[in-house]
């Protein structure tokens, strides 16, 4: 990272910008089947509900908790940033708002959408963000079908209210937190489609195109990192130790609901510091005189790799053993013997994340992963300095305390993947 950094501050901008502007065209397609298909994700999402409400309680037996947090937060995030926005097609909203909004007329008139006011910013988006993470991290019993059924259905509930009362795309962008996140991550996607047409670019080149965020988008996307990071961090020996907690007598995740919470804001409360710390010192580095708003919003850019990398590292040995979990789950949903897929009797392999040998690779794939996630956000926010510093040096200059701030990221995660975990 840090020969990154030197590297990038002799180049000449023209070279780099060349660089990230290059873009190699694909193929065209049109949206006329996006309501189609986001229907059909609708209707998947009402068979897992009611595969939640009333098929197995076994969380390794049922689609639901498998699906959700596997291959929907595990899974899709991950291709998200390969394919780009993926979500705007598969999300189960959109379709169901498009016939709703025909059948009662919400796009004129009398029952035209209020629109969501503009100082709420990407607040009501890291309101819920807080509240899944929460859920997903804290929570006593969050791969409970049952209990993630309720929260499923009424979180689908609640968000196609509010996309009927504020408009979809008021709610969509900056309310609805899986559209806002995975909106974000598709930034970073090699694949980009602007007017129907498909193209290859580099890893990152859309992010370096981005407005600046307000606050409210610099907090969501840094609480996308922190809670990662203290996903893993929840589980060390070094934390739990810190509480007076044994980890080789692990006493569960009620018993831990106060540490958890606390970990979890603090958490990020020292990230946002930290980078408004880096920031700052880049500024008075640089001599900089623009808004140090809009200074951060467009680094906070920057931290969408870092975020990926993290994703990818952290969830990589659920998404490789209970994603088979899952696909033996989807084709009998309800425990009823069915093989709507043919994977009912597949056997999982669980090998493939045990013994010696697979700890090396997986490990070493892990921390590529993490090293190569920071190396290319060096890069993205290095373009991004040219944007607010037109001198080489300066834009040098800024970027050396949020360089330092990601080499010492760096090593915290590659702390987190070899230090011994609990639970």
């Amino acid at each position: 990272m840090a020969v990154s950094f030197l590297v990038l501050a002799l180049l000449p901008p023209a070279a780099l910008d060349r660089f990230w502007r290059r873009r190699l065209p694909l193929l065209a397609f049109s949206d006329r089947l996006r309501i189609i298909v986001s229907l059909i994700s609708f209707a998947g999402l009402i068979l897992l509900v009611a595969a939640g409400l009333f098929g197995s309680r076994d969380p390794l037996s049922n689609p639901l908790p498998l699906v959700i947090w596997t291959l929907l937060w595990a899974g899709f995030t991950l291709l998200q940033g390969i394919c780009g926005d993926l979500w705007s097609w598969l999300n189960p909203w959109y379709g169901p708002w498009r016939v709703a909004s025909r059948m009662f007329g919400l796009q004129a008139g009398e029952a035209k959408p209020t629109g969501l006011p503009p100082w709420l910013g990407y607040w009501p988006a890291f309101a819920l963000f807080l509240a899944f993470a929460w859920f997903e991290l804290i929570d006593p019993a969050p791969d409970d079908p049952a209990r993630l059924a309720s929260a499923a259905g009424i979180y689908w509930l609640a968000s196609f209210v509010a996309m009927l009362v504020f408009g979809y795309g008021a709610w969509s962008k900056r309310g609805e937190f899986l559209t806002v996140f995975f909106s974000m991550v598709a930034r970073f996607a090699p694949l980009d489609r602007r007017d129907g047409r498909l193209s290859l670019c580099w890893p990152g080149a859309k992010l370096l195109a981005a407005e600046a965020l307000p606050l409210s988008g610099t907090a969501f996307l840094l609480l996308a990192l922190s809670s990662v990071s203290f996903d893993g961090l929840s589980k060390t020996f070094f934390w739990l130790g810190l509480f007076g907690v044994n980890p080789l007598e692990y006493p569960g995740r009620t018993a831990l609901i106060g540490i958890g919470s606390f970990g979890l804001v603090l958490t990020f409360i020292l990230l946002a510091a930290v980078f408004a710390l880096a920031v700052f010192l880049g500024q008075r580095l640089a001599g900089d005189a623009q808004p140090f708003g809009k200074t951060a919003g467009l680094l906070v850019w920057s931290i969408v790799p870092i975020a990926l990398a993290y994703h990818i590292a952290h969830y990589l040995i659920v998404l490789l053993v209970d994603g088979q979990y899952a696909l033996v789950a989807m084709s009998d949903p309800f425990g009823l013997g069915w093989n709507l897929f043919g994977t009912a009797s597949m056997m999982v392999e669980a090998g493939v994340v045990a013994g010696a040998q697979s700890a090396w690779w997986l490990w070493n794939l892990q921390a590529g992963v993490i090293i190569a996630g920071h190396v290319l956000a060096v890069l993205v926010a290095h373009g991004l300095a040219w944007r607010l510093h037109k001198h080489l040096s300066r834009a040098a200059l800024s970027q050396l305390p949020l360089t330092l701030l990601m080499i010492a990221y760096t090593i915290f995660g590659l702390w987190l993947l070899a230090t011994p975990t609990a639970g």
